[in-house]
C-alpha cells in the first residue's frame, strides 16, 4: 500500500510541476505568439517606461509609431481638413467624444479626446478607420477600428 501512495504523490506532484511550467509559459507570451510570432502586428509600447524613446520612427509623448499624413489614405488628409475646420463632417458619430479605454493613447481626461470617421471608398458602412484628434491639436490615425494607433506626423 505504501508503494501506491508514493506513486499518487509523485503523479499530483508531476501534474503540479507542468501546470507551474504552463502557467510560466503563458504569463511570459507564450498564448500570444510572443516574439516569434511573425504574421502579428507588433506595437511595442512600454507605459511603465520614464524615459522617453531615442527611435526617431515612434513618438517620445506616446510611445506610439510616428506615421506621414502624407502616406496616409488621400481620405484622410481630407478628414483632417475638415477637423482644422471645425466640420461640417459627414457622419452623425464624428466629433464625438473618444473615451480612450483601451488605454492606448496618452492618458487625458474623458473628453480630452474626438473621433472622426476616414472614410473608406467603396465600403457601405463607416468603415474601421479613424482620426482620433486631441484638444491640444495632436493626431492619432487608426484603420483597425481603435485596436492600434500612431501618432500622425503633419507636414512642417
Amino acid at each position: 500500500m505504501a508503494a501506491g501512495a508514493g506513486r499518487q504523490r509523485f503523479r499530483w506532484l508531476l501534474l503540479l510541476v507542468a501546470a507551474a511550467l504552463l502557467l510560466a509559459w503563458a504569463v511570459t507570451g507564450g498564448l500570444s505568439g510572443g516574439a516569434g510570432d511573425a504574421g502579428a502586428p507588433t506595437v511595442a509600447r512600454d507605459s511603465t517606461s520614464t524615459s522617453p524613446s531615442t527611435d526617431p520612427s515612434t513618438d517620445p509623448d506616446s510611445g506610439l509609431p510616428l506615421v506621414r499624413l502624407a502616406d496616409l489614405p488621400p481620405e484622410a488628409a481630407k478628414t483632417v481638413e475638415l477637423i482644422d475646420r471645425g466640420g461640417p463632417f459627414p457622419e452623425d458619430e464624428d466629433d464625438g467624444v473618444f473615451g480612450n479605454r483601451a488605454d492606448l493613447l496618452p492618458d487625458q481626461p474623458y473628453g480630452y479626446y474626438r473621433e472622426y470617421t476616414v472614410p473608406t471608398p467603396g465600403a457601405d458602412t463607416r468603415g474601421a478607420r479613424r482620426i482620433v484628434a486631441g484638444e491640444a491639436g495632436e493626431l492619432y490615425w487608426t484603420d483597425d477600428h481603435y485596436q492600434s494607433f500612431s501618432r500622425v506626423v503633419r507636414p512642417s
